[in-house]
C-alpha cells in the first residue's frame, strides 16, 4: 500500500518506518501524506497500544528533501515533480483543539503513546517530527541538529516550541543559533533523550516498553494524560487544575477504575480496555 514508509503491526506495537535510505529518509509530500496515513490506521486499530516511529538504513530523518527545497527557493511549487497521493487520513483527536491542527503538531494530539526510535541522524525537519512524539529513544550512534540557521531559516515546525519545553530556552538557542550536531549522549544529559540504546536493540527496547504498557497500564489512562500533558501546557495552573477535576471525576466512573482496583486486590495483572477510534 505505502512507498516511501513501512507499516508492521507486532503485538501492541506498531512500526511505522520512514522508508528512503538512499537519501538518508529525506521527507517527500508522499512520504509525509503516507506517514499520517499509518499513523491513523495505528491509532485506529485496537490491538495497537503504542506507535514506534524509526528510519530505514542509517538515518532517521534528514529533513525536507532538498531537491524539492531547491525548487521552492527557485520560485516553484513545493510539489513540483511530486506525485502527490491524497490518502483519507485524518488521525488525532479534534477535541483537543486548533493549536493541534496545524501541521505536524497533529503528533501531538494521536491517541496513543509514541516513541521515536532515531536510529541515525535526524536533522531539520526530520528533529520536529522526534521532537513531536511523545517519547525518544535514540542509539548510540544517533545525531540530531536543527539545521535551519545554516539554511537562512528560522526555528521551524514547531521546534520553537517544543524545545524550549523539553532542555530550557538557552540551550534551545544554542542549538538552534550553532546548528552543530548534538550526539546521543548529550542528547540524554540535556534531556532531548529519554533513553540510549546499541543500534541493534534499539526496535526492540522500544517495543519491549509499549508491552511493558500493554501488560500494566490502562490505554484510556495513557491517553488523557497525553491529553492532559500538552493541552495544560498552554493553560494557567488553575485552569488545567478544574479541568483535570472533571476528568479525575470521569475517571472514577469508567469501568477501567474498578478492572485496576481488583487487578491489584486480586493480585493478577490486568485487563483493560482498548481504544478504539
Amino acid at each position: 500500500m505505502y512507498q516511501q514508509i513501512t507499516y508492521e503491526v507486532d503485538g501492541p506495537s506498531a512500526v511505522i518506518t520512514l522508508n528512503r535510505p538512499e537519501a538518508l529518509n529525506a521527507l517527500t509530500n508522499n512520504m509525509m501524506e503516507e506517514l499520517k496515513h499509518a499513523l491513523g490506521a495505528a491509532e485506529k486499530d485496537p490491538s495497537v497500544v503504542g506507535i514506534v516511529l524509526t528510519g530505514a538504513g542509517r538515518g532517521f530523518c534528514s529533513g525536507m528533501d532538498m531537491n524539492a527545497l531547491d525548487s521552492q527557493a527557485s520560485g516553484g511549487d513545493l510539489n513540483d515533480g511530486v506525485e502527490l497521493r491524497k490518502l483519507d487520513a485524518d488521525p488525532g483527536n479534534k477535541a483537543m483543539g486548533s493549536d493541534f491542527e496545524m501541521a505536524f503538531t497533529y503528533i501531538l494530539s494521536i491517541r496513543k503513546p509514541i516513541i521515536a526510535a532515531v536510529n541515525g541522524a535526524a536533522a531539520g525537519l526530520g528533529m520536529s517530527i522526534s521532537l513531536l512524539c511523545d517519547l525518544r529513544f535514540a542509539a548510540e550512534k544517533a545525531k540530531f541538529v536543527t539545521a535551519f540557521s545554516h539554511r537562512g531559516l528560522v526555528a521551524e515546525h514547531g521546534q520553537s516550541w517544543i524545545l524550549p519545553r523539553l532542555i530550557g530556552p538557552s540551550k534551545a538557542l544554542d542549538l538552534f543559533w550553532s546548528s552543530r550536531k548534538v550526539e546521543a549522549e548529550e542528547a540524554l544529559a540535556l534531556g532531548l533523550v529519554n533513553r540510549v540504546f546499541p543500534g541493534d536493540e534499539l526496535i526492540q527496547q522500544a517495543k519491549a516498553y509499549i508491552q511493558n504498557l500493554s501488560d500494566h497500564s490502562a490505554p484510556s489512562s495513557m491517553m488523557v494524560m497525553k491529553q492532559q500533558v500538552y493541552r495544560h501546557l498552554n493553560m494557567s495552573l488553575g485552569a488545567s487544575m478544574r479541568e483535570t477535576t472533571t476528568l479525575m471525576d470521569a475517571s472514577l466512573e469508567h469501568e477501567d477504575f474498578n478492572e485496576g482496583v481488583k487487578s491489584y486486590l486480586e493480585k493478577r495483572p490486568p485487563n483493560f480496555s482498548k481504544i478504539e477510534c
